[in-house]
């Protein structure tokens, strides 16, 4: 019987890559995004998953045809850059409640049903940078960081019921989120040094890894039984940069990762 998967986030990017990939292997896909999408191999929901009455009212038309569903990617977010000085509450509480807070809202969702049927598993997607605060790219480093801390502790709470968890840090992928990130405020004291950091974070984006190479990773990972809470997924030279923070004293971290991004 093939497997029932739910993709947030699924209308572009990594989402809709892992949506028609997923699909095109035989999985019953269920994409959700704010607009529909058209596609052959998986059905697009429009949901915005900031609405937890949304969210409910998809869990539900889903389970009208579905037995049960057994796989959630929680992939819908967004990514915001400015400095930590300029941001506004507004900026910080939209980003959280996307990026943290919708992400729970689609486990909690999913998880009566995971439990029923005493199968789950759900991968929440994070990133390289939710292990650093990364200049001028603080509050989604901490949002991302945020539903890390969560996932480690929902995998106490849902082992019972045979429901694997976990974060899958992704370094940078080549999609379009260079354009569709959220640009904060930035004063003049920060203008000269954010634009050489904006403009080093956008190349990076540009010679990122494939959204199909994620697809694969993830295929990998659904065919194991048990879960490690943290996986990581890139090039080298960002993948690199966790276990050196963990080894190394903070000041040499900091100088190398001024020297990543140009700063010195």
């Amino acid at each position: 019987m093939s497997k029932t998967i739910i993709i947030t986030g699924s209308s572009s990017g990594i989402g809709f890559v892992l949506a028609e990939y997923f699909g095109k292997k035989g999985y019953k896909v269920y994409g959700l995004s704010r607009k529909y999408t058209e596609s052959q191999y998986f059905t697009s929901i429009p949901t915005d998953i900031t609405d937890n009455s949304a969210i409910q009212n998809t869990i539900e038309e889903i389970l009208t045809t579905e037995t049960q569903i057994d796989i959630l990617i929680n992939n819908a977010g967004m990514g915001m850059v400015g400095s930590v000085e300029d941001s506004t509450k507004e900026d910080i509480l939209k980003l959280f409640n996307l990026n943290l807070v919708g992400a729970v809202q689609m486990m909690s969702a999913v998880l009566p049903t995971m439990r029923e049927n005493r199968f789950g598993k759900i991968i929440n997607i994070s990133s390289i940078g939710s292990e650093m605060g990364l200049p001028f790219r603080g509050f989604y480093s901490a949002s991302k960081s945020a539903l890390d801390k969560v996932t480690e502790a929902i995998r106490y709470e849902v082992y019972p019921w045979n429901i694997e968890v976990c974060s899958l840090h992704l370094g940078d992928i080549k999609t379009n989120i260079a354009e569709n990130r959220v640009r904060t405020k930035v004063s003049d004291p920060y203008k000269n040094i954010f634009e050489k950091v904006y403009s080093l974070m956008n190349a990076h984006v540009g010679e990122g890894t494939k959204p199909l190479e994620v697809a694969e990773y993830i295929d990998q990972l659904l065919s194991k039984n048990k879960w490690k809470a943290h996986y990581y997924f890139g090039k080298f030279g960002q993948k690199i940069g966790v276990p050196l923070k963990w080894l190394l004293p903070q000041g040499t971290y900091e100088k190398l990762m001024k020297k990543y991004n140009k700063l010195s």
